[in-house]
Formats: structure tokens, sequence, C-alpha cells
């Protein structure tokens, strides 16, 4: 069963930075796009970043776009999110998540059939 372990999270204060990891387990990690997505309470789950099987190829949501920054490493089976400059409305529990996709990289939920426990990012102002 395919496993996501997400680790990371805390409280940052606003303009302050906070990498977050992802470990997979029982996943032929290089064979899967992984995304990171959060939620805030009460709202819906929204897409933040993806990148493809490769390691090539990345999407990110337009409000994290060139403050947050995607990478994996297939060898060591984990993804990771570098978030920079971090805002309040960055506050949500972030999850990590996979799919076997081809093609664009896919940004929407129902895309992705495997997901970690989340882990909550708290951005004081």
């Amino acid at each position: 069963q395919v496993q996501l372990v997400e680790s990371g999270g805390g409280l940052v204060q606003a303009g302050g930075s906070l990498t977050l990891s992802c470990e997979a387990s029982a996943i032929t990690f290089r064979s899967y796009v992984m995304a990171w997505f959060r939620q805030e309470l009460g709202k819906e789950r929204e897409f933040v970043a993806a990148i493809d099987w490769i390691g090539s190829s990345t999407r990110y949501a337009d409000s994290v776009k060139g403050r947050f920054t995607i990478s994996k490493d297939n060898a060591l089976n984990t993804l990771w999110l570098q978030m920079k400059r971090l805002k309040p409305e960055d506050t949500a529990v972030y999850y990590c998540a996979a799919a076997r996709a081809w093609g664009p990289v896919p940004n929407r939920t129902f895309e992705y059939d495997n997901w970690g426990q989340g882990t909550q990012v708290t951005v004081s102002s």
C-alpha cells in the first residue's frame, strides 16, 4: 500500500521560510507525478505545485509562483516544497499526493489517488 508521510510543517512569521518533505514508500517513486495541495479550515483543498515523474517539468498555482519551489529525488523517494516569503494566507494543512499520469502535469485533486495525512503550516502576521 502506498504510503506518503509529510513533515516539516510548523509556525513561522510572515516573510519567513519553511521546507516541507514527503517521504514515499511502497511506490515506484520515479514513475509518479508528485504534488502538493493545501486546505484551509472550512475550504476546499487547492493545488499548490506539482512535478512530473522525471523531475523536469513543474507547475505552480499563481498564488505561490515565484515563492515556492517543488523538487524531488527519485533515489531517496522524497518530495520537497521549499516555501519562501510566506504570507498569513499560506496558512493551511499541506498534503503530499501522487499520481500515475502522462502528459501535462495534473493540478486537480481527483487526478491524484494517493494522499498523505498532511502537515500544518501556520504563518503569523
